[in-house]
């Protein structure tokens, strides 16, 4: 393909060279004013044609990388999710947790910057391949950390290994699939144009709701053409209810650990917890909800 657009430049410019010459000639049979005129004005449209002809060969050519190349990323990410899937659920365990809790604030204690440091690069690499254990470093955050300034690393590193994932799925499979649901025009592209008309109340509502799950809350975006910056902020603020719950946990698991017990995560599902989040839930989902009022009104 590349060849037959580029042999028509080429013919195009030979046709192009020719058409020029037999014009010169025309302009050598006109008076002195007149030819300097139209020689000038023959110059301007070739050069513009020039550029032209230089930005549509540039065009042909591909500058995207081969399909596999690019997907690449992705691959990596699935297959560490996968072997990390049968492999590190009995390290990223509350079990664990408990039974080192003594040696890690021992270490946070002498060693704070890189605690931090490390706590953080250790929850991006679990969110950004899917990997086993999100709630128990959600938790380890705030009985490492405390609440504050916990909940913010917590919020950094989720929101970082968020943002890594979508990149690779939209590098991998992103904008070939928009660029497909856009050519298809059928329900694909209605579904895409409806949550592209949504975009943020959609992409708050997938953080914000409870049952969501996080990575998906991470590839739909990427599939849809969702703009980079507009998938890192939604995501920031749309964690920052369940980050503060699950610090707020974490806080307490040495008490937890202290009485022999296991930490209650279906907290977040008592009334006290979720009623806030649903009532936020609803304030997102408010602009849906009055654009699909004034679209009824409309056709009535």
């Amino acid at each position: 393909m590349g060849e037959v657009n580029s042999l028509a430049l080429k013919n195009e410019t030979f046709l192009w060279r020719i058409s020029i010459k037999l014009k010169q000639r025309h302009i050598l049979h006109q008076g002195p004013v007149r030819s300097l005129f139209l020689a000038s004005k023959m110059a301007q449209i070739g050069r513009k044609e020039d550029s032209e002809t230089q930005m549509a060969s540039l065009e042909t050519q591909d500058p995207q990388k081969p399909r596999w190349q690019r997907m690449i990323p992705l691959a990596v990410i699935i297959i560490v999710a996968t072997i990390g899937f049968f492999t590190l659920r009995d390290y990223l365990s509350f079990d664990s947790l408990r039974d080192n809790r003594e040696a890690l604030l021992a270490w946070r204690d002498g060693n704070y910057g890189l605690a931090v440091l490390g706590f953080i690069a250790i929850y991006i690499v679990i969110v950004a391949f899917s990997l086993p254990g999100a709630a128990v470093i959600s938790l380890t955050g705030g009985f490492l950390f405390g609440l504050f300034p916990g909940v913010f690393y917590n919020l950094t590193g989720a929101t970082i290994g968020a943002i890594l994932i979508f990149l690779a799925a939209r590098f991998g499979l992103g904008d070939y699939l928009s660029r497909k649901m856009d050519e298809s025009g059928g329900m694909a592209h209605k579904i895409k144009a409806g949550l592209q008309e949504n975009e943020v109340s959609f992409l708050l509502l997938m953080r914000l709701v409870p049952a969501f799950p996080f990575f998906l809350a991470n590839l739909v975006p990427a599939l849809v053409g969702t703009l980079l910056s507009r998938f890192a902020w939604t995501t920031a603020v749309g964690i920052i209810p369940g980050a503060l719950v699950y610090t707020w946990v974490g806080s307490g698991l040495g008490a937890v650990f202290a009485r022999g017990e296991s930490p209650n995560l279906g907290i977040i599902f008592e009334w006290q917890i979720l009623g806030p989040i649903l009532a936020l839930c609803a304030l997102s989902a408010l602009p849906i909800i009055l654009k699909k009022i004034r679209k009824s009104g409309a056709k009535a």
